[in-house]
């Protein structure tokens, strides 16, 4: 077992060092953007329904729910519950759109590599040229698997986002 862990630490090692040092910072974002998105999962699936409970249930403690000052409060209420509900959300959706810049920056650099190998030995060293190749088109494939791996979860997350927020307008009832 510990062989198998050894020789999958040893490729993801070669995998980075091929990609050179934007993976990391790919990674990086990466990690961040996975944890913001299991943050709002596990606010959705554990902590919201408590914060939901306690805001019907002072909504449903006030005895007048007709005039201007009680409007006031149900909005206020309804405010406050929507930016819990939105918290990280922007954030999530600029670290989405990092990825694949992180992505073109790995290109850039990488490219950099190769035009650095062709000036000093004239395009002779394709090995070398090689090389700087795998580190243009590594990152790039590792902000774009990143990209679309978050784009499909932030979808999932907006749209539960969007469906909390319309349950919480339609148990705050109106007495008319």
């Amino acid at each position: 077992m510990t062989l198998y862990l050894l020789d999958a630490l040893e490729a993801i090692n070669n995998f980075f060092n091929a990609g050179g040092p934007v993976l990391y910072l790919i990674a990086a974002l990466t990690f961040i953007l996975w944890t913001l998105m299991l943050e709002r999962s596990w606010y959705y699936f554990f902590g919201y329904q408590s914060d939901a409970q306690a805001v019907v249930a002072t909504w449903e403690a006030r005895k007048e729910r007709t005039s201007w000052y009680a409007h006031a409060i149900r909005d206020k209420l309804i405010s406050e519950t929507h930016i819990k509900i939105n918290q990280n959300l922007p954030l999530i959706k600029t670290l989405i759109a990092l990825c694949p810049l992180f992505g073109l920056l790995g290109t850039v650099t990488g490219m950099i590599d190769v035009f650095t190998v062709l000036s000093i030995t004239g395009g002779g060293d394709a090995k070398s040229m090689a090389g700087g190749v795998s580190r243009a088109t590594i990152p790039t494939m590792a902000g774009m698997v990143a990209a679309l791996s978050g784009v499909f979860a932030n979808i999932y997350i907006t749209q539960k986002a969007t469906r909390e927020r319309k349950l919480i307008e339609e148990h705050l009832t109106l007495d008319h």
